[in-house]
């Protein structure tokens, strides 16, 4: 599972990459500022849920296997994908309705932190 998510963590940091570049190219004349903002937000959140996942991916090397760190990188990703993705998703379709799913993705990043720090102090 460590290897996993050091793939997903990798993955999603190329992606976002990736994605910055073409907001910050492509998109930049042909969306709103107000969009371009929600754009950077989608990438700034799955850069920091792709080092979470990296970070996580380390931890379970160096302390061994956690169902409860297991369960933090499942939602840091699904995190990731509802939230950063129906940013995305919004931005490019221009539909606002895409935004009731970001919420989810967020408290999922909540969970999967809580779950992690819960994870980490029973190890103390």
């Amino acid at each position: 599972m460590d290897r996993l998510f050091l793939l997903f963590g990798s993955g999603l940091a190329l992606l976002g990459v990736g994605l910055g570049a073409f907001g910050a190219h492509a998109l930049r004349s042909r969306v709103s500022a107000d969009l371009l903002a929600v754009w950077r937000t989608a990438v700034e959140y799955q850069f920091y849920h792709a080092f979470a996942l990296l970070a996580l991916g380390m931890l379970l090397r160096q302390l061994g296997s956690s169902a409860l760190m297991h369960a933090a990188g499942w939602c840091f990703f699904a995190g990731t994908l509802l939230f950063s993705g129906s940013l995305y998703t919004l931005v490019l379709s221009g539909v606002r309705g895409f935004g009731a799913v970001t919420p989810i993705g967020g408290v999922l990043f909540l969970v999967g932190w809580a779950l992690l720090i819960v994870a980490l102090l029973r190890r103390a």
